[in-house]
């Protein structure tokens, strides 16, 4: 008997330990703030959101902070590759991807700096803007003083390197954002409008004047006249083919079918460039 208790307290000891000593999970990429501690609020990591994306836009950088209550049993270091490794910060070729990880528990902090930006921003710059930037509003407990300073630090470091431009986006890409409530819209016209014009005009002129219709409104809402023309194609077709009362033989616009995704990495690459810090 014994033996069977000791057997079990053994096995008890060992799966607490395999717990104690998991790896921190890498979360998904779907925001360039990702913040698992409850740390900032929605308007804070909205205006870090908004500016990233606008120096994304402008210059090509990918910049994503992460916030995690606890790195351990790793260092930040290896939890830090094993992040950029997963999410691929940057872009494919260029490597300019930059994250800036925080483990508030630990009070340890890091700058990871992919492999093209290791020459603009080396180590030693890295750490300068920790210890002088960053540090010093976490140990007042300001900590979206700190993230917003010290990410303007590495905006303007990395605004004076020579970068290929940004990708333009299309006109079309742009615009998919928008795409969704213009087809719903349409959607409502087709059905709404579409059985009676049908009755009345017959199928062809109703689709003519619901495709025309939709697409003068569409292009009168958003500017890329491509796009309106899309939409208005959409209308004219489903209002040729909808049914004789207003219906589209069941089918509907169900979620998710356009509508813009989350952020996600570029393909860039990381070799452990940076530099860790402590508050």
């Amino acid at each position: 008997m014994m033996r069977v208790w000791a057997s079990a307290l053994l096995f008890a000891l060992l799966w607490l330990s395999g717990l104690v000593h998991a790896e921190v999970a890498v979360p998904p990429l779907s925001a360039r703030v990702t913040d698992l501690t409850s740390t900032l609020d929605a308007a804070q990591k909205q205006q870090l959101e908004t500016r990233l994306a606008q120096f994304e836009a402008k210059k090509g950088t990918q910049i994503a902070v992460l916030l995690v209550p606890t790195t351990q049993p790793e260092a930040i270091e290896q939890y830090g590759i094993r992040v950029v490794e997963a999410w691929k910060l940057g872009r494919k070729g260029v490597n300019d991807g930059v994250l800036l990880l925080i483990a508030k528990d630990d009070r340890t902090l890091r700058i990871e700096v992919g492999y093209g930006l290791e020459g603009v921003l080396p180590d030693a710059v890295a750490k300068r803007i920790i210890a002088e930037t960053i540090t010093p509003h976490f140990k007042g407990g300001n900590y979206y003083a700190g993230i917003s300073t010290g990410i303007e630090q590495l905006l303007a470091v990395i605004e004076g390197e020579s970068l290929p431009p940004p990708r333009e986006r299309s006109a079309i890409s742009g615009s998919f954002q928008n795409l969704e409530p213009l087809l719903f819209i349409g959607f409502m016209l087709v059905v709404v409008v579409g059985g009676v014009l049908r009755k009345l005009l017959g199928r062809l002129p109703a689709a003519i004047v619901i495709g025309f219709a939709t697409a003068v409104l569409a292009w009168l809402i958003i500017a890329p006249i491509l796009i309106a023309g899309i939409v208005g194609i959409i209308a004219f077709i489903f209002t040729l083919v909808g049914g004789g009362h207003g219906t589209l033989g069941g089918g509907s616009f169900g979620q998710g079918g356009f509508g813009g995704g989350g952020f996600g990495g570029g393909g860039g690459g990381f070799g452990g460039g940076g530099a860790s810090g402590r508050w």
